[in-house]
């Protein structure tokens, strides 16, 4: 059947959806649900089926097509496509393996994987898998295959450098843009660094987020070779290069769980660090309340499983442990984040101690790991990068390969509204929940208004007297701020002790 296409100016956010009207539903003995496949001057993808009871939606004749699926054929409202009934995908039953308690080959993985890339799978069947994977487990020859094959089912950036570093947090620590300083450190080491980087979904902001304060993070496969050939690293948002997309779908079925299923994430990570060529990656796995891994026990058991992973893909992986108990740096949201990463690359005295101290440490221990610094030299190698300004430069040289421009830090202001929390007695700072400052700093705003969030004026275990400054929240409406301070009182707000 040929219909006329209406644009529904939805968007799912992902899913690609087709409306018709029942009428034409009924002829073609479709149901809500269906499959079918649409083709349009040569393209073709999957969409499924959603049904117009009413002419007013979407009249007989027309296929209501929403933003995703307009973006697959490239269509238009008006140009006219071919529907068809698509078959039921072949991973559907490997998928009812993996929920009977099986294990899947690698073949099935890869099948699996294709159809997810694809849009051959509807959402109930998406999440039965990653469901499935949670408490049935995986094993390290799924882990390894579901890695390969999540690695292969997008793009992969070739740059012909070695070595090519990567670093990667598995997160839970509110600020900790530890990375925006480690990157501009290495390239100033001489290193190759093809960051990608995340936005945030349950946090105050991601280190995409804060880093777009300064450049554009989206950027086309070419503009980031000239860019790795010129200044030698970059950081940008990985959703905008189609780098393992079969992983950011399942990432998007997985966060309204609140599932983070090992082998997963083990994959997840590891196939993005393969589509950029990593040779040496540090990963770093904080501890404490409220991050993912809660012991050593943990870390040591995960630890294994990276570097096993990245013995198969020719990835070097070294992991450490670091504190991850209370937030890292003073500014929580994008433009706090990004005024903490330019003061600590400027040397300048309102730099966070916390946030520098972690990034020449880690930075150190990869440049030891890659050949740059001898043993035992590398944070001292670091440190001179960051006091002579050479660090700085780099960044200056990525902020401007990206398109943009080094803003000065009095530029950088938090927004107007603001509510600021003081001791009510003198002692030490008890504890800095991340769980609270995350909470707080969103309701605040942050990330979607990047001038929103918080100010750490303290640490845990640091005097204060009564009367000042704990942290501080900045938020662009009263009712935004309102909202955040209830919720500060509601979880405890931060003791003295």
């Amino acid at each position: 059947m040929k219909l006329k296409v209406k644009d529904m100016d939805i968007s799912t956010g992902d899913i690609q959806i087709i409306i018709l009207n029942e009428k034409d539903a009924h002829d073609l003995d479709l149901h809500p649900m269906d499959r079918l496949v649409l083709t349009l001057r040569g393209k073709q993808t999957i969409a499924i089926l959603d049904i117009a009871e009413s002419k007013k939606a979407v009249p007989p004749g027309r296929a209501g097509l929403f933003e995703e699926t307009l973006h697959a054929l490239s269509a238009k409202d008006g140009d006219t496509i071919k529907i068809g009934i698509a078959d039921k995908p072949e991973s559907v039953a490997y998928i009812r393996k993996k929920m009977d308690g099986g294990h899947l080959s690698p073949k099935e993985l890869a099948t699996i994987t294709q159809d997810i890339t694809q849009n051959k799978l509807t959402d109930v069947e998406l999440t039965s898998f990653v469901v499935a994977s949670y408490t049935r487990g995986m094993n390290m020859h799924e882990i390894a295959a579901l890695t390969k094959a999540m690695a292969k089912s997008g793009d992969r950036l070739t740059f012909g450098k070695y070595p090519l570093v990567d670093v990667h947090s598995i997160g839970g620590v509110a600020g900790n843009r530890t990375t925006m300083l480690i990157v501009p450190l290495l390239v100033a080491a001489g290193c190759t660094v093809p960051k990608t980087s995340s936005r945030a979904i349950t946090s105050p902001a991601g280190t995409a987020d804060t880093m777009e304060i300064l450049c554009p993070v989206s950027l086309p496969t070419q503009k980031l070779k000239k860019i790795i050939n010129d200044v030698g690293g970059f950081i940008i948002w990985g959703g905008s290069v189609n780098l393992a997309p079969a992983d950011d779908k399942i990432i998007r079925i997985e966060h309204p769980l609140s599932i983070d299923a090992e082998g997963q994430m083990l994959a997840s990570i590891m196939a993005k660090k393969a589509s950029v060529g990593a040779t040496h990656l540090l990963m770093e796995i904080p501890l404490g309340p409220g991050t993912k891994v809660k012991d050593k026990r943990q870390a040591k058991h995960l630890a294994k499983h990276f570097a096993e992973l990245g013995n198969l893909l020719g990835i070097k992986v070294k992991t450490i442990t670091t504190d991850g108990s209370q937030p890292i740096g003073s500014g929580i949201g994008p433009i706090l984040e990004a005024r903490d990463v330019i003061w600590a690359l400027k040397s300048d005295p309102r730099a966070p101690s916390d946030l520098i101290d972690k990034s020449l440490q880690m930075t150190g221990t990869l440049l030891e790991f890659c050949g740059k610094a001898v043993r035992g030299k590398g944070r001292a190698l670091a440190k001179q990068l960051l006091t002579s300004g050479a660090a700085y430069g780099a960044m200056v040289r990525i902020v401007e390969a990206q398109g943009g421009k080094m803003p000065k830090t009095d530029d950088l202001l938090p927004a107007k509204m603001a509510y600021t929390l003081r001791a009510h007695k003198t002692g030490k700072i008890k504890d800095i929940p991340n769980a609270l400052i995350t909470k707080v700093a969103r309701l605040a705003g942050a990330p979607i208004d990047p001038d929103a969030g918080i100010f750490l004026h303290t640490h845990c275990s640091c005097p204060i007297k009564k009367g000042e400054p704990i942290i501080t929240i900045y938020a662009r409406s009263s009712h935004k701020l309102d909202n955040a301070v209830k919720q500060l009182k509601r979880m405890g707000g931060i003791s003295v002790r």
